[in-house]
């Protein structure tokens, strides 16, 4: 009886093709493993779909229609393995499209084997973009597969996958016609479309004035430190900040394709663009929320600070933003890292931007000024407006640099200040010291930013008087442990501006002399 009630493997109406789930930018292999049985009509998906992968069966059906294949009569089940892993995202589309074709007969099986397909179809069956295609072909477990189909509107950053076959398909047709004999053009093959030509970045030419800040952001760019920068309105905080990009060195490969990936995830990439080669920089408005800015909702996405990572991430009115997002910055700011958690799963971005802050001196912004306007607060309304910036935050602030008032004498001046093309050659050969060591194995790093205590014993020892010199600055402005390395950190980078192996004790004084702040907040206001 058991034997008659087997169905015979012949009849058997299965097949699978291979897809990838992200989980941030952390990519998984995702079986299809797709059944078409005679019976009830029914098109089921399991194996942790969200609502967006749910609603694949409608797309997939409309798409199939235009194939002349009705499925009516078919009652199917898809399964998404492993099944313990959420799906998200509608690039599942063109995999079970092919795994159901395949299960029904209209294309071979076997030719699915080692396939990975991304894709969204729309009720015509044409292959969209989606989202994440560099990051899913990058991710482990896609380096063994033999090839790869993807919509032609994510060729730009597939040919930067290296490895790996990348075919490119418009139509849902094209596919099936692929897996019957007939090559879907290659993503290298696919003619670049024209680029939006960017405007060149501002130069440092154009700042009048302001020579300690323009100083500070040079050793916060070469060495990739934090920098805060205090001083009432006008005095050019924004300016100097938008100015900062046009200082750094150009992305390495490594470098422009981890942000392409982060810019692939978040939805940024046109159809134009392939690698992103510029640095990022990202400025959000001080209404932003703590998920937009650190990554979060209810599909994980990144926030402002990875997508400024290897860039700049600039808050403009520091102060202004919520207490609660600002303290949400401290992890990421050591670590270099966002965590977000949520009960079934965690993603985690990178985030090593150059974080750049501007604040007012108090409310109305012109504390401590002279011969601007008179400050209508009182100081217990500028002890409270100060008190938003912790002192944890503060600690993770390498440079604090005053701007006073830029004098009539600097706007009328006819002589320009020094260029960005300058300025980024002293940083690059700074940035060349730092990477030499760390090829060396000297460091573990490649910037002086992030070197640790064992890092800075090894690069950046010091002479006597210049620990005698830091322990005064400890005892007397109540530096923290934390504030010690950064001061080590930043006399490192000051020695290599220099083109100096050995750390000075000059170059100790200015760094404790960056760390105002940590002393009292009018001390630095006043700085030109």
């Amino acid at each position: 009886m058991a034997a008659g009630t087997m169905t015979d493997n012949s009849m058997l109406r299965q097949a699978a093709a291979l897809t990838v789930a992200l989980n941030g930018l952390d990519a998984s292999v995702v079986r299809v493993e797709v059944d078409c049985a005679r019976g009830l009509p029914c098109f089921n998906i399991v194996g942790l779909p969200e609502a967006c992968v749910r609603e694949s069966r409608t797309r997939v059906r409309a798409a199939l229609r235009h194939l002349g294949i009705e499925l009516n009569e078919h009652a199917v089940t898809v399964n998404l393995a492993p099944a313990d892993l959420k799906k998200s995202g509608s690039a599942f589309d063109v995999a079970i499209a092919c795994a159901v074709l395949g299960a029904l007969g209209v294309i071979p099986k076997e030719a699915l084997e080692g396939v990975i397909m991304l894709g969204e179809l729309s009720i015509s069956g044409e292959v969209s973009g989606v989202r994440g295609v560099l990051p899913a072909l990058l991710g482990r477990g896609s380096e063994r597969r033999k090839s790869a189909i993807v919509p032609r509107a994510n060729a730009a950053e597939a040919r930067s996958i290296a490895g790996l076959r990348v075919h490119v398909a418009e139509h849902i047709l094209e596919v099936a016609g692929h897996f019957r004999g007939k090559t879907l053009p290659d993503a290298k093959d696919v003619p670049r479309e024209a680029s939006v030509t960017l405007p060149d970045a501002a130069d440092f030419a154009e700042v009048r004035g302001q020579f300690a800040a323009r100083r500070a952001l040079e050793v916060a760019a070469a060495g990739h430190h934090n920098v805060l920068m205090i001083g009432p309105p006008g005095t050019g905080k924004t300016m100097l900040a938008r100015r900062l990009p046009s200082i750094l060195p150009p992305m390495t490969e490594d470098e422009a394709l981890e942000v392409t990936a982060i810019h692939s995830v978040a939805g940024l990439l046109s159809a134009s663009h392939g690698l992103v080669e510029q640095r990022p920089f990202r400025a959000p408005h001080h209404t932003v929320s703590a998920a937009a800015l650190l990554g979060g909702g209810s599909t994980v996405r990144p926030g402002e600070m990875t997508l400024a990572h290897h860039g700049c991430l600039f808050l403009d009115e520091l102060l202004e933003f919520q207490r609660h997002v600002i303290d949400g910055m401290r992890q990421p700011l050591e670590e270099g890292r966002v965590t977000i958690a949520r009960a079934r799963y965690s993603a985690t971005f990178p985030s090593r931007p150059l974080f750049v802050a501007a604040v007012n001196p108090c409310p109305c912004g012109y504390h401590g000024t002279t011969g601007v306007r008179a400050c209508r607060c009182t100081a217990e309304k500028v002890a409270r407006y100060r008190s938003r910036l912790s002192g944890p935050i503060l600690d993770r602030i390498d440079l604090h640099v005053g701007l006073a008032p830029v004098s009539l004498d600097d706007l009328a001046g006819e002589t320009l200040g020094e260029s960005s093309a300058a300025i980024r050659q002293r940083v690059s050969a700074a940035r060349e010291r730092q990477r030499a060591r760390f090829v060396e194995r000297a460091t573990s790093t490649p910037y002086n930013g992030e070197l640790s205590g064992i890092d800075l014993d090894r690069v950046a020892s010091l002479c006597a008087a210049s620990k005698r010199l830091i322990e005064r600055a400890m005892s007397r402005m109540g530096l923290s442990a934390r504030a010690y390395v950064r001061i080590r950190r930043v006399s490192r980078t000051l020695a290599d501006l220099r083109g100096d192996d050995q750390v000075r004790t000059e170059d100790v004084a200015e760094a404790i002399a960056a760390r105002a702040l940590d002393r009292d907040a009018d001390a630095v206001q006043l700085a030109s």
